[in-house]
Formats: structure tokens, C-alpha cells, sequence
């Protein structure tokens, strides 16, 4: 048999690996120089309206001139309200998921249930919180309304990332804690939660970018076209940065007028996104190190 020239099969192995990497790197370049130019875009349109009048006033003129005060603290509102939701239920249900629940038929039904929930378009979630929460249970166009149907728009994104967090767990710490003695309940909560947590804030930051930007869903069931005062209490109508933006981009007759607020308006909601990982990112990181000092 013909002897393999192992320098060529060397020369070949190299030359492929570089064509795979030279290919990953121009996709990972060109997924970033879409981001900058995105970015770029709104900073450069909407650098020239924000100023402290704009952050700080209530709008007037029907949204055309003022300031998008109330469409700030409502979408905070919102953001928060549905996080309160979805992120304790979500983690809860994931831990019963993936630590209680025996593997069987039942089980890979509800994963593909939910898997499929995620996939559901946020309108339809709209359409279900205005048929439930605010025609059905009373609760009206309000804070609330918008809060709990966010929440279970991204209940499905916490239910996966928290299930993946705990499945990264190496199984012999639940195995050294029951072999201490330690319960179930006990394992979970004080072994392998503290050491998944760090990765559980994923499903939060994804969460958060997710319902910051959501127009549908408050569509139907919060937000107010022209609001200039900020709600009293949860059931109550709020203005939203995601409706507001929609709105004062293709409504009215001042369209070009208004057209730097609604670049404003983007570039608003793009900071507030940016700090919310931020503060998600920093919690992450200091769950980590009070882990690895454990």
C-alpha cells in the first residue's frame, strides 16, 4: 500500500482549519460591523435631540415637541413588573423541571411545550393578556395588565436558560451533598442554585432586552398614545418608549418634524437597555466570585 505523505496531510489539515477560521472570523466581523452601523446610525440621529428638557419634561403638542418623561418610567414600570413576574416562576419551574421531575413522555412534552411558547409571536401574547387580564379578570389597560402579559412573554426564556444553568452543574456536588445527609431541598437550594445563579441572570439580561423593546403585547393591553402624566398606581394607563417610538414615527401629520424625537426616543430606550444588562451583568459577576470564594 502507498505510504500517506504525512507533511501534505499536515499542509492539508492546516490549510482547511485556516479557511474554517478565516470564515468564522469574517462572519463574527460582519455580525459586529452590522451592530456599529446600527448603533452608529441612531447615536448620530438621535444625539442632537437628548438633553436633560428631553429626558425630564412631559410631551406636548400630541408628542410632537416636550419631553418622553412618562414613556421612561412607564417602560421601567413594565420592564419591572414583568421581571417581578416571569423570574421567580421561571426559576421555579425550572428547578422543579429539571431536579424533580422524573425523565419520561411527560416531561419531554412540557420542554417541547414550552420551547414552542417561545416561538410564539408577541402579538398573539398581546391578543391573550387583552382577553384575559384585561377584559376577564377586570384588570382594564393598565400597568398590570401590560406587566403580566410581558411576563409570560419571556416565562419561556427564563424556563430554558435556568434549566441549562442547572443541567451545568456537575452532579457530583448533589451527589457529595446527599451523601452528607443533606435533603433534596436542601442540595438544591444551598449547592446547586448558588452555583447556577451566575448563569440564571442570563435568562434575565435576555429577558430584559426582550420585553424593553416589545410594541404588540402593550399594544392591546397598556399603553397610551398621548399620556403627558405619569401613573398612580398599577392600574392605571402608562405611555411606553417601544409604543411611543411607532407612534411618532407614523402617525400624525408632522411626521419630518417629529422625526429627531423618534430617534431620540431609540436611542433613549437603547441606554436604558445597555444599563439594565449592565446592572444584570455586574450582579453575574458578583454571584461568580462569591461563588469561586465558597
Amino acid at each position: 500500500m502507498p505510504l500517506i505523505d504525512e507533511n501534505k496531510l499536515t499542509k492539508s489539515k492546516n490549510r482547511n482549519q485556516k479557511i474554517a477560521f478565516f470564515l468564522f472570523a469574517s462572519v463574527g466581523y460582519f455580525i459586529v460591523t452590522i451592530l456599529v452601523a446600527i448603533l452608529s446610525f441612531i447615536v448620530y440621529k438621535g444625539i442632537g435631540v437628548i438633553n436633560w428638557n428631553f429626558i425630564s419634561q412631559m410631551p406636548e403638542e400630541g408628542m410632537t415637541k416636550g419631553g418622553i418623561y412618562p414613556a421612561i418610567i412607564g417602560t421601567l414600570y413594565l420592564v419591572s413588573g414583568s421581571m417581578l413576574f416571569a423570574f421567580p416562576i421561571g426559576v421555579l419551574a425550572a428547578i422543579y423541571m429539571n431536579e424533580y421531575f422524573k425523565d419520561g413522555i411527560i416531561k419531554r412534552i412540557v420542554r417541547m411545550m414550552t420551547n414552542n411558547l417561545a416561538g410564539v409571536p408577541s402579538i398573539v401574547f398581546g391578543l391573550f393578556g387583552m382577553s384575559l387580564f384585561v377584559n376577564k379578570l377586570g384588570f382594564g389597560d393598565s400597568i398590570l395588565a401590560g406587566s403580566l402579559t410581558l411576563g409570560l412573554l419571556v416565562l419561556p426564556i427564563v424556563i430554558r436558560t435556568t434549566e441549562e444553568a442547572l443541567k451545568a452543574v456537575d452532579d457530583t456536588f448533589r451527589q457529595a451533598s446527599l451523601g452528607l445527609g443533606a435533603t433534596k431541598w436542601q442540595t438544591t437550594r444551598r449547592v446547586v442554585l448558588p452555583i447556577a445563579f451566575p448563569n440564571i441572570i442570563t435568562g434575565l439580561i435576555l429577558s430584559i432586552g426582550r420585553v424593553s423593546g416589545e410594541t404588540a403585547p402593550i399594544l392591546f393591553t397598556v399603553a397610551a398614545y398621548f399620556l403627558p402624566k405619569l401613573p398612580s398606581s398599577i392600574f392605571d394607563q402608562a405611555m411606553a418608549l417601544p409604543y411611543h417610538l411607532y407612534v411618532i414615527s407614523t402617525s400624525g401629520t408632522n411626521i419630518e418634524e417629529s422625526r429627531p424625537i423618534a430617534y431620540g426616543t431609540a436611542l433613549v430606550l437603547i441606554l436604558i437597555v445597555l444599563i439594565c444588562n449592565l446592572i444584570a451583568n455586574g450582579l453575574r459577576k458578583y454571584f461568580s466570585k462569591k461563588v469561586k470564594m465558597n
